[in-house]
């Protein structure tokens, strides 16, 4: 099958690869010449493991091309995949203007028969508002609209795409349903078929319900502290729930990324708009926006509410690990904070450190862990890479000035951060060694 995707971030890029791979020949088109030259050489322009050389190898195999020219890409295709940006306006809502754009585009070179499939999140009713633009823009309607949404998580999207548990297809004829059927086989996944509004709304309702049980956690999380239970604790018994399960219930800082936040965000006003006003998402976007300033207050308590001049070492930039994404990442405000207050911060992230630089105004960063916590006050520990993970705390004791640590990923386990000395808050469970310090 030859497949043509339209947009090359995560979502197209990953897409397009993997559809590679399994035996399509995809070409993928972006605007931007820079981006397609870098691609051509098998150079990904974003952060995902094991993406370059999945993307070298298709490549070698004259399976995957990268193009500007959108009728190169259509010439022959039998799909066309929209999958660009659809970012947040202030009000919430999703800006749809780079899809109104490809849909128009795709109109003025559609020459026959095709099914343009939307990947990218969008409310619903945009299957039909891409449909009555490339109608417009095409003089016909020799092609059928499909809703494919995505649902792979950045870090691991190359093995949730070739390993993915569902496949939505929204279709509106039999046609299109046959041929994207094909398409998802060779995934031997679960395919769940519906129309296309329906397709739509399943991608927000389960990022939304995603996003719930994080914000859920983390309230239980507040009071645990203030009874003296553990979180983590509380988590594993309701995990072992098999109508609850345990993903995503780790108490932390709340989440962040390109997609959560947008997508509960866009699903508000999608209830707004037909007259409903989505009370459990709006508090739960309430909740982990105030999240993340826990991690604060508890270094302000560690420090009698005076952390000025005091270097801290922020371990962890990105908004999860094995990714450079930095797209509402909670060390955004968490460190802006500490500048409010008068602290020297210094972030070190493997791999998301420079893109950290453009988002947040004087931000230093450090080239290690080591060289981050060296002379430091206190840790501030807000991504869980396996590196910050497997920490030397023993030897990070020696570094700081003060052997302060405060988690919000709960890595460590308390008892033994206690034995090693630290002063150590994590989130939903007891500090360890919690007199204040006054230095």
């Amino acid at each position: 099958m030859k497949i043509c995707v339209v947009g090359t971030g995560y979502v197209g890029l990953v897409s397009g690869v993997c559809f590679s791979d399994i035996g399509n020949s995809v070409t993928c088109i972006d605007i931007d010449e820079r981006k397609i030259e870098r691609m051509k050489m098998g150079e990904s322009p974003i952060y995902e493991p094991g993406l370059d050389e999945l993307m070298k190898k298709n490549i070698n195999e004259g399976r995957l091309h990268f193009s500007t020219d959108l009728a190169e890409g259509m010439e022959g295709a039998d799909a066309v995949y929209i999958a660009v940006g659809t970012p947040p306006k202030e009000n919430g809502e999703a800006n749809l203007a780079f899809v109104d754009k490809v849909a128009e585009q795709i109109g003025e070179n559609l020459k026959d028969y095709k099914v343009i499939v939307t990947k990218s999140t969008v409310p619903v009713g945009t299957g039909k508002r891409v449909k009555a633009i490339i109608e417009k823009a095409a003089g016909h309607s020799n092609f059928d609209i499909a809703s494919n949404p995505e649902f792979l998580r950045e870090g691991s999207a190359i093995k949730d795409t070739m390993n993915m548990e569902r496949a939505v297809i929204g279709v509106e004829s039999a046609k299109a349903e046959a041929l994207l059927k094909e398409l998802h086989a060779p995934f031997n996944t679960t395919i769940v078929t519906a129309d296309v509004e329906t397709a739509e709304m399943i991608k927000y309702a389960a990022n939304a319900f995603l996003a719930t049980k994080i914000s859920f956690i983390n309230e239980i999380a507040n009071i645990c502290e203030l009874v003296g239970a553990d979180v983590t604790k509380v988590a594993e018994g309701m995990g072992h729930d098999n109508r609850i399960g345990s993903a995503f219930l780790n108490a932390g800082i709340g989440y962040g990324g390109s997609c959560f936040p947008k997508d509960t965000s866009a699903l508000v006003s999608i209830a707004k708009q037909a007259g409903y006003d989505f009370k459990i998402v709006r508090d739960v976007e309430y909740v982990n926006k105030l999240q993340r300033f826990k991690i604060v207050d508890k270094l302000l308590e560690a420090y009698d509410n005076n952390i000025a001049n005091k270097k801290i070492a922020v371990l962890g930039l990105a908004f999860k690990p094995n990714t450079d994404d930095m797209r509402d990442a909670p060390s955004i405000e968490i460190i802006e904070e500490l500048q409010k207050h008068g602290a020297h911060p210094v972030g070190y992230d493997p791999v998301a450190a420079e893109n950290a630089k453009k988002v947040i105004n004087n931000l230093k960063t450090a080239d290690s862990v080591e060289e981050a916590i060296q002379n430091a006050d206190a840790i501030l520990l807000l991504t869980d890479w396996d590196e910050i993970k497997n920490l030397d705390v023993a030897k990070a004791g020696k570094a700081l000035n003060e052997k302060i640590m405060i988690d919000g990923r709960n890595v460590f386990d308390p008892g033994f951060m206690e034995n090693q000395g630290f002063y150590y808050a994590s989130i939903g469970r007891k500090t360890v060694n919690g007199k204040r310090v006054t230095s």
